[in-house]
Formats: C-alpha cells, structure tokens, sequence
C-alpha cells in the first residue's frame, strides 16, 4: 500500500450524537436493525443493555461492532444471531426473523468445542447439522481445516492442540453451514498477543476469499481497524451507535504487514480509539452505566 495514498481525517463523534462516514452504496441489506432495543429484567432493577439502534449491514460487508466493556456489542450479537428476541424494533436476517443455528455461523470466545470427540469429529459434527451428505464431509471437512490452516490435524484430540489451534478449529466449524453470516463474539479475547495477531490475519483473509458478511465484536482499537471494512461505534450502556464509518483500506491485495504499516492503518486506529474514549464519557456524563 502506497504512503502517498491519502488517509482520512481524524474526527471524533460529536458527543451522544450519531457520525456516518460511509459512502452511498446501492448493495442490498442482508441484515437490518430498526429501532432495536434489549430490555432484561423488570420494574426498579431493570436496564436497558443496548438501544435504540437502527443499523443496516449490506452484502460483503466486514461489520467491526466496537466500543467499551459493557456497551450492548454482545447483546446486538446475540440479537441477529437470533439467540433471543428485541424487547423492541425488529431484527431481520435476509428479510426474515433470524434462526439460530440456520441463519449464522457464530464464534464465541471461547472454542466451545466436544472434547471427547476429534478435531475432526467436532467439523464432522457441524457438518452434519449442515445437512452435508455424509459421502461429501471428508472432503469438505478437510477443505475447511486447510482454509484455517491446520491441515493433517483431523485425528488429533482436542486437548492435544493449543488454544489458538482450537479456536481455529472453531472457525472452522462456524464456516462449515452454507450461510452468507458469520458472526465473531471477541474470539481472540483469551489468546496470547502473537496467536491473536496470526487469527486476525487468517480471519481477514478468509473473509475476503469467501465474500461473506461478517459481523465482529471487539474493545480493540487496533483488531477493528485491522479487520472491519466498517466500523460502528457504541456508546456506554444503552449502547448507540456514535460512530458509523468506512474503512479506506482495500480488502484485497494487501499483505497483513502493509496493513499494518500504513499510514491510512495508524490514523483509523487512532480514530476509533479517539471515538471508543469519547463516546464512553459522553454516555457516562449523561447518566449510562458502565460495566
């Protein structure tokens, strides 16, 4: 990436106000959030987690949900994963109320996997639900483990590989369903610096080769600038959206170290930080709680 390319300009959200930087784009919605709010419990004890947000994620888009812990990035995860209904607004996946299971491949932070079964076992297992003829999964299950790069690792146990193989191998599984929707619950949170930075690089990558949509919780300045092709910013809780913004750097031909040596790389961290800072004491000072 040339460092004569120009970089955008370093500008903070107004305060409780919503900022969008992206530019007009004619690619059809695959998910829409209109006036979602999340609600738990009832009466004095009752809170507001994230909301109102309205929020539309076209085709082939690389959603980075970021913002301070406790700020409803989870929560909206959860929501167009289908894992529970809004207390208000209307979430759709593909003009539909989303399914879990159906609609989405998800990762979580923690692997999750079966540990009684294989490395194998546990990508047979998802492609199966997948509804993969059982005469395609060897092939198939061996494409996906190539694609996270643990090839000739079928036959190892779960406790035999590292957390950053493991959280791989979950990748993996989240990728075996034919869905256009992968969602990413902070999956690198508990992973050493170097691993988290190899994942992140394997994560951009394959969502560039595979043109999914992709929707990805952090509190990381630095993941979300690397990773998202748009950026959404969440205030303190009830989390809104503070900042909506494009990412100027191209998905494709790029290296992971020219990303991360560019000049348009360090200025988009820098924003998003300066944006994460200030929506967090803007929601603070107007009386949001933060966890």
């Amino acid at each position: 990436m040339s460092s004569n390319s120009p970089s955008p300009a370093v500008t903070g959200p107004t305060p409780g106000a919503a900022s969008d930087t992206r530019p007009e784009t004619t690619a059809r919605k695959a998910i829409s959030l209109s006036g979602v709010s999340q609600r738990y419990g009832s009466g004095a004890s009752a809170v507001t987690a994230v909301g109102p947000v309205d929020l539309d994620v076209t085709e082939g888009e690389f959603l980075v949900l970021v913002g301070a812990s406790g700020c409803g990035k989870s929560t909206l995860l959860r929501l167009i994963a289908g894992f529970e209904p809004p207390t208000a607004g209307e979430v759709l996946v593909g003009g539909a109320a989303p399914v879990p299971g159906v609609t989405s491949g998800v990762v979580f932070q923690q692997p999750r996997l079966f540990p009684w079964r294989t490395v194998g076992g546990n990508i047979d297992l998802a492609l199966k639900y997948a509804r993969v003829p059982r005469s395609e999964r060897p092939a198939r299950r061996d494409e996906l483990l190539a694609r996270v790069g643990l090839t000739d690792t079928a036959d190892r146990r779960i406790w035999e590989i590292s957390g950053g193989q493991q959280q791989r191998v979950a990748i993996a599984r989240a990728l075996a369903a034919e869905t256009s929707l992968l969602l990413l619950d902070e999956p690198f949170a508990a992973l050493d610096a170097l691993t988290r930075e190899t994942l992140q690089e394997d994560v951009r990558s394959v969502s560039a080769d595979l043109g999914r949509i992709n929707v990805f919780v952090t509190h990381s300045a630095e993941e979300a600038a690397f990773l998202g092709s748009r950026i959404v910013v969440l205030t303190s809780r009830p989390g809104t959206v503070a900042l909506d913004l494009a990412s100027p750097i191209p998905r494709m031909g790029v290296t992971a170290d020219e990303v991360r040596d560019s000049p348009e790389y360090t200025v988009l961290r820098t924003q998003i930080a300066t944006a994460v800072k200030e929506a967090a004491v803007a929601g603070t000072s107007a009386g949001g709680a933060r966890s």
